[in-house]
């Protein structure tokens, strides 16, 4: 009778911990403002081309050193037709006056060195106040991996458009803090996925966006994650 009524209670301790968390895997996630619904995200999903596994042709070599094969051109180069080349700042003061809020710039610069300002990050949810004394605090990501792009077809394009691809303001480029651009390094969604849940939705959308617009595939692996994914956004 004792192991009953105990096996009885253990029952009802399931059932309402399962009534008041959802089935573990299957909840929705609190997205932060400006994610994609659902239904947004299943339809870049259906318009993204699938490839098995990511390719691996070999030749990429990022540095435009002495010798260097320099595949994107020189880092932040002005000197591309991307939304805001050619306007004498470099990108990645480009992206940090966009990304940042309370933006100071430098003096004689004509606006074009950011100095310091604020903003919330877009994969901790964090919010990190820059100072260009400590610069590596915010690091500019390319939310389509460069060294993933060469992989997945970048390696047959132009150094024009490999350049647009590299300087992407308007696509393929965040502001974020440092520790987290490290750790994602050149992953893919079915490696990495930023570390506040919130942010999940927002990421996947980007990523998709970029693979669209450039014609990217993405591996079996990366759509299953972001197939799953998009059920809790």
């Amino acid at each position: 009778m004792v192991a009953r009524l105990s096996a009885i209670l253990s029952m009802l301790a399931l059932v309402c911990l399962v009534a008041s968390c959802g089935w573990f895997g299957d909840e929705r996630l609190d997205s932060a403002p400006g994610s994609p619904t659902r239904p947004e995200l299943e339809s870049l999903l259906s318009r993204t081309a699938i490839v098995d596994n990511r390719p691996h042709p070999g030749g990429y070599e990022r540095g435009c050193g002495n010798g260097e094969a320099c595949v994107f051109g020189p880092a932040w180069s002005d000197d591309q037709d991307a939304p805001g080349g050619h306007d004498g700042c470099d990108t990645r003061n480009n992206v940090l006056a966009h990304d940042l809020s309370d933006v100071v710039f430098k003096p004689g610069t004509r606006d074009c060195v950011v100095l310091s300002g604020a903003m919330t990050d877009p994969y901790s949810g964090d919010r990190i106040e820059f100072e260009r004394s400590q610069a590596k605090s915010v690091q500019i990501d390319h939310v389509f991996p460069l060294a993933a792009a060469w992989d997945f077809g970048a390696n047959s394009w132009t150094p024009a458009l490999r350049m647009r691809f590299a300087n992407d303001t308007s696509l393929n480029l965040l502001a974020v803090n440092g520790p987290d651009n490290q750790s994602k390094g050149d992953s893919t969604p079915g490696e990495w996925l930023p570390p506040n849940p919130a942010y999940r939705c927002f990421y996947a959308g980007k990523y998709l966006t970029v693979a669209i617009s450039y014609g990217l595939p993405v591996s079996r692996a990366d759509h299953s994650a972001l197939t799953e994914l998009a059920t809790r956004c």
